[in-house]
């Protein structure tokens, strides 16, 4: 191997182009060369274009269904190790499946711990995500995982608001250790909110633990799918007389009529990352240092509420921070 190659590689998916191509950039390489091969029966084969003989190979790939992106991920892992790299490490922004952590009732799997196993088994020496839906899953691996915070990226943006009266509110029970992580961070009060279903993605009723009368509610959680809880959450709020109501999601899922829910809602503002690419815009949009905003107006009878998404395309600096220390590991 020459001396001038660099030691590293960066690669992603088909669907985490994007963000892979602003990790290589600002680590300081090009994005390294994959093909994919298309049959007309809708299966695919990856292919490296470039020698990565016993060089580190970093794969970028957010793992949300369908299920292709983690057969893409799958199959780039498989080809890296048959083709000699000395090191493979996915970088899995968003760990789709992630919710099927446990039994919940008989007979359903365990999907998250099913995933872990592909990813060990097709050749990864090493998994990086980041705020995975619940901590327990870096169990399910044998191998090192390295579990990144988005709250790097969101506490900060939080603290530049400037909210008097700031609660931070967590929309489940599940939720309700990010969010006393957050307040302690903040030193804000805490409310939780009590939801029960009878399907998935469908709410049968919730109630709010705490106080919100006259305060600056944060919603917190990991990943916005529907939007349904999010938006009822918010409504609630509202009318138990909350001054407004944000709310922070590391993953945007936004599936169904997601966009729809969370701009008819009563929330101020959803910030999100990019770990997902997101599938529509608004006409009116706007861009700064740190983030793209779009926005869209409705009209309430004589007033005009704005709901504005805050995307924070720095996710890839804690990747790309972690990609120098990561580097000098044997």
């Amino acid at each position: 191997m020459s001396h001038q190659e660099p030691e590293a590689k960066i690669f992603a998916c088909s669907q985490s182009v994007y963000l892979a191509e602003q990790i290589a950039k600002n680590y300081g390489i090009p994005l390294g060369k994959v093909t994919f091969s298309h049959y007309s029966d809708g299966e695919f084969q990856p292919s490296f274009e470039e020698s990565i003989r016993g060089l580190r190979v970093f794969i970028v790939c957010s793992t949300f269904p369908s299920a292709d992106n983690l057969m893409e991920l799958l199959l780039m892992i498989d080809a890296a190790k048959r083709a000699s790299a000395r090191h493979i490490t996915p970088v899995i922004p968003y760990f789709g499946w992630a919710r099927q952590d446990r039994k919940d009732k008989p007979r359903v799997p365990i999907g998250a711990k099913l995933v872990a196993k592909l990813l060990e088994t097709a050749g990864a020496t090493r998994i990086m995500t980041m705020d995975l839906h619940a901590d327990q899953i870096q169990g399910f691996f044998e191998k090192p995982v390295d579990h990144l915070f988005a709250s790097t990226i969101f506490l900060p943006y939080v603290k530049s608001l400037g909210l008097e009266n700031l609660t931070i509110a967590s929309p489940d029970m599940g939720g309700s250790k990010r969010a006393y992580a957050y307040s302690k961070f903040l030193e804000s009060d805490v409310v939780i909110c009590y939801k029960q279903r009878k399907v998935a993605n469908v709410i049968d009723t919730m109630e709010l633990i705490g106080e919100v009368k006259g305060r600056n509610v944060i919603l917190v959680d990991d990943m916005i799918d529907t939007g349904g809880t999010l938006a009822k959450a918010a409504d609630l709020m509202i009318d138990k007389g909350a001054l407004s109501v944000r709310a922070i999601c590391t993953h945007a899922i936004l599936s169904g009529e997601a966009y729809e829910k969370i701009e008819n809602s009563k929330l101020l503002e959803l910030i999100v990352t990019d770990s997902i690419p997101l599938k529509k815009e608004s006409k009116k949009n706007k861009s700064s240092e740190l983030c793209t905003s779009f926005c869209r107006s409705n009209a309430h009878g004589a007033t005009q509420q704005f709901h504005q998404w805050k995307i924070f395309n720095v996710i890839y600096f804690l990747l790309t921070i972690y990609f120098y220390n990561e580097i000098n590991f044997d």
